[in-house]
Formats: structure tokens, sequence, C-alpha cells
């Protein structure tokens, strides 16, 4: 650890996972999207892995969920955004994507949350867009921030970019992230290479295990 003036500065992955000051986000891990993965074996053993590592080390875990608002408060490019995703080409067709209360907007079951989790309602493809996440996570004194979850070319990549510019140590658990699109996951993880932290969900636990 280094300091410039008061301020520290970690300078590893040991110090910038450390349990205290860590939070893991569990990105929209919703029956619909989750049975809908390329890699859904790999990406359901690794999440349950570090879900369970997280827990022994009393880790704040944040979950978020896909909640649509109705069509009439939608922004219009967010509709126009649905057509395209179910080919649909008059928006009063349009089915309510995730709706509350299906089976498809359910958490899936092997990532259940405990009483000790937050599940987060949001309906955009930022955690920090539209709620307050970003005071609580300064309340509870969260300095890092780690990503998992769907889809990682979509919401995992614009939350990791928005926790980079609001100043959390950010860090991208790369194989607990996954798509329905190879080449986006592969694509996004590489983009996001290039500013956050980028660690595979094996690393991340070994040390974890150490601290």
């Amino acid at each position: 650890m280094k300091y410039l003036g008061t301020k520290k500065i970690y300078e590893n992955i040991d110090e910038i996972i450390n349990p205290e000051h860590t939070a893991i986000v569990l990105w929209d891990l919703q029956n619909g999207l989750v049975e809908n993965v390329f890699n859904k074996d790999e990406l359901v053993g690794n999440i349950k892995s570090l879900i369970a590592e997280a827990r022994k080390k009393n880790i704040k875990l944040i979950y978020t969920k896909i909640t649509p608002l109705p069509f009439e408060y939608m922004p219009a490019p967010g509709i126009y955004s649905y057509m395209k995703r179910f080919h649909i080409d008059d928006p009063s067709k349009l089915p309510v994507f995730m709706k509350p209360g299906s089976r498809e907007a359910e958490i899936y079951s092997d990532f259940e949350p405990s009483d000790r989790d937050f599940v987060l309602n949001k309906n955009t493809a930022s955690i920090f867009i539209g709620t307050n996440i970003d005071n609580m996570l300064k309340a509870a004194k969260i300095e890092t921030l780690i990503f998992t979850g769907i889809a990682t070319e979509i919401g995992v990549e614009s939350s990791v970019r928005d926790s980079l510019n609001l100043g959390y140590y950010t860090v991208v658990a790369s194989d607990s992230c996954s798509s329905a699109n190879r080449e986006g996951h592969e694509a996004a993880l590489k983009s996001m290479g290039s500013v956050a932290i980028i660690e595979t969900t094996k690393n991340i636990i070994s040390t974890l295990e150490k601290l």
C-alpha cells in the first residue's frame, strides 16, 4: 500500500479485494438469462463457488434484478431496443420482458439470496443509474466492487465503467460473467481489461482464502 498525502492507494489484489471493503455484484442472475448463456454449467459452478467463499468472509452480496418500467414510463429508445430484441415492428404488441412475478424474472435457484444479501430492483443497464446504490455503498465503506453476471457486454460492462468513474476499485470475475453471445462476452472482457482488473473466479477465491 502506498500513500499520497492521506490517501491510501492499494497496489495488489490482496489489498484491493480485502473483505472489509469489498462487495460482490451478482448482475441479473435471473432464470430467463441464466438458461440462455453459452456456458451455463461453467457459469453456475463458478458463481456458486464465489458466493460460498464470499459468505465465509462476510463479503456483502448485491443481487440485481431487471424490473421493467411500464411502457408509458419507458424512454422511447428503450422501447425501440425491445422491438429489436423481440423482432416486433408494432410496439403495442411487445411482451413485458422479465415481468415481475414470472418464472423468468426470478433469481436462479442455485444463487438464492440469503436474508443478509441485498436485492436491487433496477430498470437500466447500469447499477448506478436510477438507483441509490452509490450512496449505500459509500455508507457501508465499500471501496471495491467485484462484478459477475449476465450479460457481460451489456449491463456488466456498463456498470463496470460507471463503477470506475465513481471511484471504486473494480474487478471483473471473467468466468463468472456470461452472455448468450460468446463473441460479445469475449470482446467485452478484452475491452474492460484496458481499465478494470480482470481475474478468474479461481484466482479471486484463492486470494480470499488467504485473507
